[in-house]
């Protein structure tokens, strides 16, 4: 069940944040202050419960500088080397930063909120959390898509609570898909949008995609009316004339990935398949083939690049999800009421066009420590890996090495694979297997395995999911 539907219908949203000096504050610390960091921080200053003092980050010139930026005076920020130091700071009222983790965590704290985007750092942080007793706001998907259920279960055995984080698509998908299983929808298509629209000018016939890369396509008027192709030709199509705007990135897979192994859903097919779409478009897209949809039937997860004018709302970064209608005549009646629909009626449209990052993450914070639950899912479960597939002939010694803030992988391509255990022959988890060296000659088209890497010597990351794998019959849902 969607935690925070039934807070926001219960009225105990209001009982969280509004009771000023009602009740002691839930103490966090933030490992990573990035633009999530940065938007929680300042949002935190507004909610009496949720006291954010603990900051911890390898640049702390940069972590004291956005401690400014929120409004704290610079003589408030203390650095410490210490737990005994961090502790006399948070006692004299000062906002605490550090460089150590493990600092940051044995300071007397509720929740951790890790959000240093490294599958490795994220998983020693997230265990020694649990270790000290805290509650888990699990910002860092990296490390989610690698042993997330084993940390998950980890967590609640030793009576805690890790929760995906509202700010960021998967938590924000869940609660859309699980609004909808409460409400007896059945799903066709649940998904997200990726984070750059493809912008359509109708007096050019240009579109602008990512990095202001504009493409002249030809027919370009079909480029938004589609030129009456049946839908899955229309997407095969825009697909290919659009080639040179990216259209697939690692992050967009691993959110999915995320929302698989809460949810139970699946991709049709491992690559999906990130149709350039008008937000009208999805709900006759993804569904079923016998109604005309991409999908051999119902009941997938997808991602979408959203075709827009300048003048319309972008979708960048929203998650949507495709319901079947009641009946046909339910089904009308929504289109009366201008809910998008498919053509005929048997499917519509929900969505959240937005993730207001660490501005919407507070919730997911108070909710563990004060209620004992997630706003994510309430279990989390071995279902799929993101992986990799070689896009071109890759030789034994080349580095896998991530670039951008896609976290791209020159010569790969990424993947949502069904959960295996990992046997030399399993293709390897996309972040496991980022910045090493390949052990041997992969050929383009193939999945990059658990044997085609140099395993690092000595990895909690690997070491944890090997255990993840041990308990994969028991971590199932």
């Amino acid at each position: 069940m969607d935690v925070n539907f039934l807070l926001t219908q219960s009225g105990a949203e209001a009982q969280l944040i509004g009771r000023k000096g009602a009740d002691i504050p839930t103490r966090a610390a933030l490992i990573g202050v990035g633009q999530f960091g940065r938007t929680l921080l300042m949002q935190s200053r507004r909610i009496p419960l949720l006291d954010l003092r603990v900051l911890c980050d390898i640049d702390l010139d940069r972590t004291e500088a956005v401690c400014v930026s929120a409004g704290f005076d610079a003589a408030d920020v203390a650095r410490v080397t210490s737990v005994a130091e961090g502790e006399r700071a948070l006692d004299a009222g000062k906002i605490v930063i550090t460089d150590d983790a493990e600092i940051a965590i044995k300071l007397p704290i509720d929740v951790l909120v890790e959000a240093t985007g490294n599958g490795a750092v994220g998983a020693a942080n997230v265990a020694l959390a649990i270790e000290e007793g805290r509650h888990i706001a699990l910002v860092n998907k990296e490390t989610d898509s690698v042993v997330g259920p084993l940390l998950a279960h980890q967590a609640r055995a030793a009576g805690l609570v890790l929760s995906q984080v509202d700010g960021d698509q998967p938590s924000l998908l869940l609660g859309l898909i699980s609004r909808a299983r409460a409400l007896g929808f059945e799903i066709a298509c649940a998904g997200k949008a990726s984070e750059h629209d493809f912008v359509w000018n109708p007096e050019t016939g240009m579109v602008r995609g990512e990095g202001g890369l504009d493409i002249s396509a030809p027919a370009p008027a079909e480029i938004w009316d589609g030129g009456g192709r049946p839908f899955p030709e229309l997407i095969a199509w825009r697909s290919s004339v659009l080639a040179a705007i990216p259209q697939r990135t690692p992050p967009d897979y691993c959110e999915m990935c995320l929302v698989s192994n809460a949810s139970g859903l699946t991709p049709d097919r491992p690559q999906m398949h990130a149709a350039v779409a008008r937000m009208t478009e999805l709900p006759d897209i993804f569904r079923g083939g016998e109604h005309g949809g991409v999908f051999a039937k119902d009941g997938h997860l997808d991602i979408f690049n959203c075709l827009r004018r300048e003048d319309e709302i972008s979708a960048a970064g929203g998650v949507f999800a495709i319901l079947t209608a009641p009946d046909l005549e339910t089904g009308e009646l929504f289109r009366a009421k201008g809910i998008p629909v498919s053509r005929d009626a048997r499917h519509v449209l929900v969505y959240n066009p937005t993730h207001l990052l660490g501005a919407e993450a507070p919730l997911s914070i108070l909710v563990p420590h004060r209620l004992g639950l997630s706003t994510g899912a309430q279990r989390v479960a071995p279902v799929s890996d993101l992986t990799m597939r070689a896009t071109r002939d890759m030789k034994a010694g080349e580095r896998l090495t991530q670039s951008g803030s896609h976290h791209k992988v020159d010569g790969i391509a990424p993947e949502l694979s069904p959960n295996m255990v990992l046997t030399e022959d399993a293709a390897v988890p996309y972040f496991m297997a980022v910045d090493l060296t390949l052990a041997r000659d992969v050929k383009a088209g193939d999945a990059v395995t658990v044997g085609d890497v140099v395993k690092p010597e000595a990895s909690s990351l690997w070491a944890m999911r090997a255990e993840q794998d041990a308990m994969k019959d028991a971590l199932s849902l």
